[in-house]
């Protein structure tokens, strides 16, 4: 017996036979069929129901094969069901008919009589990619309503997301401490914001400071301000990321490559709230939320000496780990096609989706660099797109080997350099002092690198 969450297909001919033979087909697949003789009695259903998917013929009155009647639907739909995913069969096999109806809002075609296992595929791409889409469009709202309208978007559908989710809302209200662990590009900057934006802090600022990247010339003045003469270059006063964030939320991330000397700098300001701008003796008190985000294990790094614990144990008093993609592929589709949503808005695009061969890429992927690397390689592909359809050609993904990596033949130089930035971070265990001294680079250097590939 059906459930509520079974996929549900329309299926549209003036044929009973048809209709008949693909009900045969889909039942055992899972799905159950609605059926529609006429376009009158398509746009009947969708107005009363909701679909996964729909498989309309595109020419219903007898003896016609000009698929006029089809396209008509199609229109409407598009009027009325701009999301439902139309999947149009003709007899004919006229491509140029199955372009117009691309044009109309088709997503896809299949030829009478029909292959039943390109069919199937056809339907489950597009089922597939229908649900991604309505999640997404979910999500958005529902972050919307937990940040605000100019927060970054949280998108979190898959199972292994769902404790992130939930600690957000029971600790976002509180004034705690936050830790935000997990591997680069996983999303850990938009948990810190999702955080502030279920906060009571919610409308003062959310501050951001990259404290790995900062020297130890100029981590003090970054974070707690100058006045106009403390030193060569300051020829005014400069308010700190600390005295912005009042109110509000200070968001320091990178927080395992700071320095011993600047970690003690860091817990004073933050056991008293007291902070006093360089160049002047002048004590000014704030009251700013911390929250931290690392790639790094810090408990290792106190144990090694390298992190000091007492500023460990004020930084997590409660620690939320966000699961690297390869933990939540089932939720690749939502993300690739948010992404690509964003950057067809971003470069005037009109692009519908993807190819199932570019979803099978998609989910096959490894995806070292997580969620930042999703989005720069959807980016990259709506760059390279001349279709109405995303590629696997398009995505420029390499091929993966058991380590998940391409071998270096089939590697550009960019590449090359990627793959070695990497591992020497996972040979230091992401600490970039190390890991640039290893490649020979300063640190200011390999931070570049990984703001470059997405590390």
């Amino acid at each position: 017996m059906p459930t509520a969450t079974a996929t549900r297909i329309l299926v549209a001919d003036d044929q009973s036979g048809v209709l008949e033979a693909l009900r045969l087909l889909l039942k055992p697949e899972g799905y159950l069929v609605h059926t529609a003789s006429s376009p009158a009695a398509v746009l009947a259903a969708v107005q009363g129901e909701d679909f996964d998917a729909a498989l309309i013929d595109l020419n219903y009155a007898r003896d016609t094969t000009s698929g006029a009647e089809g396209l008509d639907l199609l229109t409407r739909l598009q009027q009325t069901a701009a999301s439902l995913p139309v999947i149009v069969m003709t007899a004919w096999g006229s491509i140029d008919l199955a372009v117009e109806a691309m044009r109309h809002g088709a997503r896809d075609f299949v030829q009478k009589p029909w292959d039943n296992a390109r069919l199937l595929a056809t339907l489950r791409t597009q089922v597939e990619l229908s649900r991604a889409l309505r999640r997404g469009e979910r999500l958005e709202a529902e972050n919307r309503m937990l940040r605000g309208e100019a927060s970054s978007t949280l998108l979190s559908e898959a199972r292994a997301m769902q404790p992130v989710l939930d600690m957000i809302a029971r600790v976002g209200p509180s004034d705690a401490s936050v830790l935000i662990t997990g591997e680069s590009g996983v999303g850990k900057g938009v948990v810190a914001r999702s955080l502030h934006e279920h906060s009571p802090r919610s409308p003062r600022a959310f501050v951001t400071v990259n404290t790995g990247g900062l020297t130890e010339s100029l981590f003090e003045s970054e974070l707690f301000g100058h006045v106009k003469g403390a030193f060569t270059d300051a020829r005014t006063d400069r308010t700190g990321r600390f005295e912005m964030a009042d109110g509000g939320t200070l968001f320091l991330d990178e927080i395992a490559n700071i320095s011993l000397a600047q970690q003690a700098r860091l817990l004073r300001v933050i056991e008293t709230g007291e902070f006093e701008r360089v160049g002047s003796s002048r004590t000014h008190r704030v009251n700013a939320r911390i929250l931290c985000a690392t790639n790094a294990e810090l408990r290792a790094e106190s144990a090694a000496g390298r992190f000091r614990e007492d500023l460990l144990f004020r930084l997590n008093t409660v620690e939320i780990h966000v699961p690297p993609i390869r933990e939540r592929r089932d939720e690749i589709p939502a993300l690739a096609a948010h992404f690509l949503a964003q950057h067809c808005t971003r470069y005037r695009k009109d692009i519908r989706g993807f190819e199932p061969q570019a979803i099978q890429a998609l989910l096959a992927h490894q995806w070292p660099g997580n969620v930042r690397e999703l989005d720069h390689s959807i980016e990259r592909s709506v760059l390279m797109s001349t279709g109405p359809l995303i590629r696997a050609a398009d995505l420029a993904l390499k091929a993966n080997r058991a380590d998940g990596t391409a071998s270096y033949d089939e590697m550009s130089l960019e590449d090359v350099e990627r793959l070695l930035v990497q591992k020497a971070l996972a040979r230091h265990e992401n600490n970039v002092s190390h890991a640039a001294r290893a490649l020979g680079l300063s640190r200011a250097a390999l931070y570049r690198r990984m703001e470059r590939y997405g590390l």
